[in-house]
Order: C-alpha cells, then sequence, then structure tokens
C-alpha cells in the first residue's frame, strides 16, 4: 500500500476520535461565547458577513487564539460581523471543517496543515501566518530512564499516528540510529500512539515509558513524576520551529479579504500583548481554557507550560518545509509540492502598518 494512502487512512482514523468536548455538531465543539466581547458603537459588518467561523483547539499551543477571544481581539477588528468559535481535538477534523465550510479560518499544527493541502493538490488551505513557536518535550519516567540512550527499547507515547510530534520523534529516532515501523510503531522503540488526555494515567500506570509531547501534556506528565529528558527547541536553528499557524479556505480568502485582514490583525494584537504581559495573558489563555474544555490548569502545571511557548506572528515557513521532509523520511507521506501553501500578503500589510518586519514564506509563497 503506498505510504501517502496509508498516511491518509491514518489521518481519517483520527478524525474519529472524540472531541474534548462533544457537541452535535459534525466537527467540532462550539467555544463558550466571551462575554466582554462587545460589539463597538456604530460598528459595521465587514465584508457584509454576518459571522466569521473561527476554530482552535483547546490547548495552550493555541494561545494566540485563547487570548484573541477571552479579550474580545478577534470581536473588536471584526466590528459588527459576529465572531464565532469552535473548538478541536484533532488536526484532520479541523481540515474537514475547514474543507466543508462549517469554519473560514483556524488554528492549526504543521503536519494536519501540510497534509490538507497535498491531499487537496494545493486547492483547500492557504497559511497565512504563524501563531506559536516550541512548547513540545520528551518527558520520562526516570526511574526507567535517565539518558537519551536509555529510550531504546523503551515505550515511547506520542498522540497521534503522523501527527507533528508523531513525526518528531520518529525522526529523532532515526536520526539515533533506531530502526521503527513507522505504521506499527514496533521496532527499537516502541511507539504507542496515545490521545494527549488519556497520556498522563498511561504515564502514571507504567504502560508508556515516557511521551514526545506538547504543552500543557508535557507539564502534566512532570506533575505525575516525570522528567524533562529532552525540549524539543534545542534540536533546531534558533531553538525555533513552527507548532501552530493559521490557516484559511483558498475560496473564503479569495471572497473575504478583509474579513481575513481583521482576524490578522486581532491575532497580531493579541500576540503584541501576551509578549508584554505575561502573566495576564497567561491568566485569560486559562479563563479561556476552563470554558471551553471545562477545567482550568493548575499553576503547577500551567506556570512551565506557558513559559516553553512562544508566541510569534512569523510562520517559520523554513521549518514547516523541515517537518515536511521528516514525513517523508519516516515514510509516512510521499514527498509533497508544498509551493504556494503560503499566502502571507495581508499579515505582511498588517505588520508593515504596525512597523513591523515582513515574514518570509521560504520560497512556499502564492506566485
Amino acid at each position: 500500500m503506498p505510504a501517502t494512502t496509508t498516511f491518509r487512512r491514518a489521518f481519517a482514523v483520527i478524525a474519529a476520535l472524540p472531541l474534548l468536548t462533544l457537541a452535535a455538531c459534525g466537527y467540532g465543539s462550539d467555544a463558550k461565547k466571551n462575554d466582554t466581547a462587545k460589539v463597538a458603537a456604530g460598528a459595521k459588518k465587514i465584508d457584509g458577513l454576518d459571522s466569521v467561523k473561527i476554530g482552535y483547539f483547546a490547548n495552550l499551543t493555541h494561545g494566540t487564539a485563547l487570548v484573541a477571544s477571552q479579550k474580545g481581539f478577534f470581536q473588536k477588528q471584526l466590528g459588527a460581523t459576529e465572531a464565532k468559535y469552535a473548538t478541536f481535538n484533532a488536526g484532520p477534523s479541523e481540515i474537514e471543517a475547514l474543507n466543508s465550510g462549517s469554519i473560514d479560518i483556524g488554528w492549526i499544527g504543521p503536519s494536519p496543515a501540510i497534509n490538507g493541502y497535498a491531499k487537496s493538490d494545493g486547492k483547500s488551505l492557504k497559511i497565512i501566518g504563524g501563531s506559536a513557536s516550541g512548547g513540545v518535550k520528551l518527558v520520562v519516567n526516570p526511574d526507567k530512564i535517565k539518558s537519551l540512550r536509555d529510550v531504546e527499547g523503551k515505550r515511547i507515547a506520542t498522540p497521534q499516528l503522523g501527527n507533528t510530534q508523531d513525526v518528531a520523534f520518529l525522526n529523532w529516532a532515526a536520526e539515533q540510529g533506531w530502526k521503527v515501523d513507522a505504521q506499527s510503531g514496533k521496532g527499537d522503540v516502541t511507539v504507542v500512539r496515545t490521545d494527549n488526555k488519556i497520556t498522563p494515567d498511561a504515564f502514571k500506570s507504567g504502560s508508556v515509558d515516557g511521551a514526545w509531547v506538547p504543552e500543557p501534556t508535557a507539564s502534566k506528565l512532570v506533575a505525575e513524576g516525570g522528567k524533562v529528558l529532552l525540549d524539543e527547541s534545542t534540536l533546531w536553528p534558533g531553538k525555533k520551529f513552527v507548532i501552530t499557524n493559521i490557516i484559511v479556505r483558498q475560496a473564503f480568502l479569495k471572497e473575504h479579504p478583509k474579513a481575513v485582514e481583521a482576524v490578522l490583525k486581532a491575532s497580531v494584537e493579541a500576540n503584541k500583548w501576551i509578549n508584554a504581559n505575561p502573566d495576564e495573558a497567561k491568566a485569560a489563555a486559562n479563563k479561556q481554557l476552563e470554558a471551553d474544555s471545562g477545567k482550568a490548569l493548575p499553576a503547577a502545571v500551567l506556570d512551565p507550560a506557558w513559559k516553553s511557548i512562544q508566541f510569534i506572528d512569523d510562520p517559520l515557513a523554513s521549518t514547516l518545509r523541515t517537518e515536511a521532509d521528516h514525513a517523508v523520511k519516516a515514510g509516512l507521506l510521499k514527498k509533497p509540492d508544498l509551493k504556494g501553501i503560503y499566502d502571507l500578503t495581508l499579515l505582511n500589510k498588517v505588520l508593515k502598518a504596525q512597523g513591523a518586519s515582513p515574514v518570509d514564506a521560504a520560497g512556499l509563497g502564492s506566485s
């Protein structure tokens, strides 16, 4: 069976996983509205739209969207056009929602964005901005694993077959000289694909010896007695790599560029506020996280998790290309043509208006 077929089938299976808060909606859960996001008096609809539908994960690596929702940045920029939200727990589900028109714009990880673009032959989505870097760690049971070499022969959890962290761990394992069958996860290291919601329990019970996971799952494992053995940021130039970017449905971008620009203004405003007010931003993100998932994070988890994530506007396009290469090398993806996956025109317009430097698409921009 071709690697690309199995990769897509894996994502189809993943898309069927339960969401954080299951709703009647077929693609995601309606996020709780923020009552403080008021429409300014005299505000007008953008592009004549009644609403713009925004998707994101109830996850700290999507902190830009959490904060922009909680603080009303989206609604402020959209005027009388209502900002509506849906939360997701799996990238493939969000891609399906985007393709179906259930959402217009979304915060998402690099692997599902790559897969969604490649699967549609470059017709479904565009990456229009960056959001976050970092926030991924290898956390292990210190009684069983004391050094990186000790990982060999152990059971290590990743969130999903073919997801961003799964690809990163498989690539790192290969660089150690270990052989692992990407599909089954069996080999010199056993890769156990485990939903982030249950990974802490699996770690606590001893059914896995460690996990390569994003925040806040990594900090939850540390709270259970785990030890950070490796921060993925140390493997990347400048310690930066894309963990979350912003995508848009191509038809929506073409038909409603002013609405897309408004959302990007809100994103840039949110990131600026987050970096200027880290403690307040952390609290705002946690408040929205509680509204969306039903549970706030305790300080012992929230504080170290938030500290390990960088919120930036640059999509770090060169690292997306590298992550795609890693998926190809692992046998999870047929080499995709990513030319045109980025359209950073509107983001650079917003950044220029604020006196900030433009960001680069690393040769993968729209012609």
